[in-house]
């Protein structure tokens, strides 16, 4: 009896200790606060606006990469409501569009939609940073689930952003992204291939 109380006590720790790590000492415990005496101030209706040009990988669950892309945005915004359509390539020559409808409040607050979007993400820019939550639906030739993503945009001095994504299921994580994002420099090359 002594023995199987020491395993169900040694269990109980672990299962602490593990908590203590998810809930302070990971990618997804940082908060908005953690950024808020951060700079330079980081308001994506002013950074997240015009044409932006990304580079960035996908790494799956092993934390290989699985995937490159390219990508190219715009974005507008009337007030503290905006619009975002995003037009990625891959590296094995598939393509992806999407379409954002964001939304800021005086207080920093954000909410976001879009078509693969399940409901409504919510965030909040902090500081030089700015993170969103939502549950987004895979295509169905990627499977077709559902799952939760933890975004972080971090803007540099330069003013390049960097985006770390999180995304799980049931609380495992299965893919990670990263990614950098750059405004459009007005009459660069890809500006004037473009037009």
């Amino acid at each position: 009896m002594a023995k199987l109380s020491f395993l169900l006590l040694g269990a109980m720790i672990m299962l602490g200790l593990i908590w203590l790590r998810t809930a302070y000492a990971t990618f997804r415990a940082q908060k908005p606060q953690d950024y808020a005496e951060t700079g330079p101030i980081f308001d994506i209706r002013e950074h997240l606006n015009g044409t932006i040009d990304c580079d960035g990988v996908i790494y799956g669950p092993t934390g290989r990469v699985t995937s490159r892309f390219t990508g190219v945005f715009h974005a507008e915004w009337d007030g503290n409501t905006g619009q975002m359509s995003e037009h990625f390539v891959y590296d094995n020559g598939n393509t992806q569009d999407r379409f954002w409808t964001l939304k800021v409040d005086d207080q920093g607050r954000i909410t976001a939609t879009a078509p693969d979007v399940v409901g409504t993400g919510t965030g909040w820019q902090s500081g030089a940073a700015v993170q969103l939550r939502y549950k987004i639906q895979l295509p169905e030739q990627a499977g077709g689930h559902v799952l939760d993503t933890v975004d972080w945009m971090y803007r540099s001095a330069n003013g390049t952003i960097t985006n770390r994504s999180e995304l799980s299921k049931f609380g495992i994580k299965v893919a990670e992204l990263v990614a950098t994002m750059r405004p459009r420099a007005a009459g660069s090359q890809e500006q004037l291939a473009a037009e």
